[in-house]
């Protein structure tokens, strides 16, 4: 029997373990502008944008002074933050790079514009911005057509 999960089914939060709570607050926080919805010392953070109980949960339970997993094993690849507009895209784009935090990689994928970075843990992060579904390409069946090109960082920029 098949079984297709509820269309209205969200991804609710993410949870990172990470080697110091501080570190990564000044980044969740400080960079991206995530607000402190509550703290449990130097062991746990919950973070949100707009006041929810929390999008992501930073940790060091398990992790404190840890280090990333090497290149080519399983784990995290990246937790996507979805922006409301290109504007605030540009914005945090510019924010990252007023941080001297570099950018792994950056792509127009059609339906998205996104960039890539990394967390001071290593933990792959994604910042972006749906287009519209009516602007998103197609193939002559319909169906999304995705694809990964050069995004233009100089012209987003200029939307900050």
């Amino acid at each position: 029997m098949s079984y297709s999960i509820p269309p209205g089914t969200r991804i609710g939060h993410v949870h990172l373990k990470v080697a110091d709570l501080d570190r990564a607050a000044a980044f969740y926080c400080g960079v991206l502008g995530f607000e402190v919805q509550a703290r449990y010392g130097d062991q746990a953070l919950f973070i949100s944008a707009g006041g929810y109980h929390h999008h992501i949960g930073l940790n060091t339970w398990e992790s404190r002074g840890g280090t990333p997993p090497p290149p080519g094993h399983t784990g995290l690849y990246h937790t996507a933050i979805l922006y409301p507009t290109r504007r605030d895209l540009a914005q945090a784009l510019h924010r990252v790079q007023a941080a001297g935090i570099a950018l792994t990689g950056a792509a127009d994928h059609g339906v998205s514009e996104a960039l890539y970075l990394d967390d001071p843990d290593g933990n792959g992060v994604e910042l972006y911005r749906d287009r519209p579904p009516e602007e998103w390409p197609r193939d002559a069946q319909g169906r999304i057509a995705m694809v990964t090109r050069r995004l233009d960082l100089a012209g987003l920029l200029a939307e900050a």
